[in-house]
């Protein structure tokens, strides 16, 4: 069926991998090209994705028997997936709410992607603030950015954080378009927040000066 499709694909999966005598689940993005390419989540959702302090309260997992709780981290660096012929600096759910997640990949990446399942948060507010959240790492990083949520609010997204197309939550919908692939680097992402942190030291001289 996929060689009916002149399309490359990136899908969310949940990778199990044999490790030693157990097993490891993955959040994993698995890239379907002409080559195959996979992205392992490292960022995790503690008490979503895995339990914090297990060896104390593994027995609540076990209790309330959480589905999808038992998530290893990916230990690895982000390396640039290779679909579509461009580069893509690929995240998974809330990871694009971390600086370094997004700007690892960089300036490789010519192309930003996420992946997220906002289902969890229903009909509130959390879903648009991940939408403004993927809009800052666009214009920061000088990047497009692709956003494919199960339920909705999916987005094409311009590297000057203009969303170019929206799918609106809750309803059965495709997002068709085109992003441009940028290079470079910005200062954002050469300096990252030592920009922030320079102005408020600044500041802080300021007001120290006035009182003296």
């Amino acid at each position: 069926a996929l060689a009916q499709h002149p399309a490359d694909f990136l899908l969310g999966v949940m990778e199990r991998q044999r490790e030693g005598d157990g097993w490891h689940l993955y959040n994993s993005a698995l890239g379907i090209g002409d080559t195959m390419a996979l992205y392992r989540k490292r960022q995790l959702v503690p008490f979503g994705e895995y339990l914090p302090l297990q060896p104390l309260l593994g027995w609540l997992l076990v209790y309330l028997q959480i589905p999808m709780s038992d998530f290893i981290p990916w230990a690895g660096g982000p390396q640039p997936m290779q679909l579509a012929g461009q580069p893509l600096g690929v995240t998974i759910c809330y990871e694009d709410a971390f600086q370094e997640e997004v700007t690892e990949p960089l300036p490789t990446a010519t192309v930003l992607v996420n992946l997220s399942e906002d289902a969890w948060f229903g009909d509130s507010l959390a879903p648009h603030q991940r939408l403004q959240m993927a809009r800052s790492r666009a214009l920061e990083t000088g990047r497009p950015l692709v956003r494919a949520s199960n339920n909705g609010l999916s987005a094409l997204i311009a590297a000057d954080g203009r969303i170019l197309a929206l799918a609106p939550q809750f309803q059965a919908a495709a997002v068709r378009g085109m992003v441009q692939p940028m290079q470079g680097t910005t200062p954002f992402v050469r300096y990252g927040n030592l920009l922030v942190v320079g102005l408020c030291l600044l500041l802080l001289l300021a007001g120290t000066s006035r009182r003296l």
